[in-house]
């Protein structure tokens, strides 16, 4: 998968701002235009994906510090859908983030959706962590190996008990990419399924726009 630096590094960027999908990246992009310390990376979803996209980008560009943002589901059942949540070992940035709307959580970075309620309590049993994504394990190693301090940013796009309306695992790419062919087709046979995806959609939109709304409050 080719992961998209949808807005390039100038040579006085400072901060590089990763998101996997590029959704999760519009309303911030929006936010910071014209701001040319800001570098924004959407490195596609998933561990893999994310440490080639970061690692290449580090090749080019020196970034002061690096955030790794996007949807999370929620593991802790009081976390809410348009809640931000962080994560850092860097104490400067950690009382920034705590300051404007993002205060500190426990991730856990799977290797795949957790599509059901079912499936993030037993996460939440096993791992004890707040909330779940599926690139930021990857991003923070990389930026531990080079000294660059990183925050993990994340806002809940749904909570713990609330399954997801499909299996987002069966209908992706071999590198987790979307195949809307196949999402188009399971539509077709499942019309059932419009409400609650036209719902997850602007849960999605809304957990997008508050995550940008804090974002540019803390770059």
């Amino acid at each position: 998968m080719k992961a998209a630096n949808s807005s390039p590094a100038s040579a006085t960027a400072t901060t590089l701002v990763c998101f996997a999908l590029e959704d999760e990246a519009r309303p911030f992009r929006k936010l910071v235009a014209g701001r040319r310390e800001i570098s924004i990376l959407v490195t596609g979803m998933g561990q893999t994906n994310a440490a080639r996209a970061v690692h290449d980008f580090l090749q080019q560009h020196s970034p002061r510090r690096v955030f790794t943002c996007g949807f999370a589901g929620g593991l802790e059942p009081g976390l809410k859908v348009g809640e931000v949540r962080s994560q850092t070992q860097d104490a400067i940035l950690s009382d920034t983030l705590r300051h404007h709307g993002g205060p500190p959580a426990s991730f856990h970075c799977a290797t795949c959706v957790a599509t059901t309620a079912a499936e993030k309590a037993e996460l939440r049993r096993t791992t004890g962590s707040d909330a779940v994504e599926m690139e930021s394990a990857a991003i923070q190693l990389i930026c531990a190996e080079r000294k660059i301090p990183c925050a993990t940013v994340r806002v809940i796009s749904d909570p713990a008990d609330e399954d997801l309306p499909l299996d987002f695992n069966q209908l992706s790419h071999p590198d987790q990419s979307l195949n809307f062919g196949k999402l188009a087709w399971t539509i077709a046979k499942s019309p059932g399924k419009i409400p609650a995806l036209l719902r997850l959609q602007k849960q999605t939109h809304f957990a997008a726009r508050r995550l940008a709304e804090v974002l540019a409050r803390v770059v």
